[in-house]
């Protein structure tokens, strides 16, 4: 699935709809740190659709937004942007960015739990 990438303001959005389910504009601009005026929010939800990120429905005069995939597919497409922008498409790089960067913060269940997730891809030939 290639989905285009989102903003600063797209992924708060996101977030927001990702928390709750669905919501309405208005709760959504509630949500928002520093929220833009309620026309904005609209648009960018409109925007957020067209990139295939939303979806709505109508009740009443009101339209519940929701997102169009789990967040699970949302977070593996942002993975693999993220490996293949800052990391050359290595997904070894990344790792190895990751434990270096945090590697005094993991204890060591953590460290078992990266060594079993290894192993399994292994067997597994991903």
């Amino acid at each position: 699935m290639n989905v285009p990438p989102l903003s600063r303001r797209e992924r708060e959005i996101m977030d927001i709809l990702y928390r709750h389910g669905r919501a309405t504009a208005r709760m959504v601009q509630a949500e928002l740190v520093d929220a833009p005026s309620y026309s904005a929010v609209r648009a960018t939800l409109r925007i957020l659709e067209e990139k295939g990120h939303v979806s709505h429905q109508r009740r009443g005069r009101s339209y519940i937004y929701a997102p169009a995939t789990e967040r699970s597919s949302a977070r593996h497409a942002a993975v693999e942007r993220l490996v293949d922008v800052f990391f050359g498409g290595s997904p070894a790089e990344a790792i190895l960015a990751l434990i270096d960067e945090r590697a005094a913060d993991l204890s060591d269940d953590e460290f078992a739990e990266i060594e079993a997730l290894i192993e399994q891809a292994r067997k597994e030939g991903c």
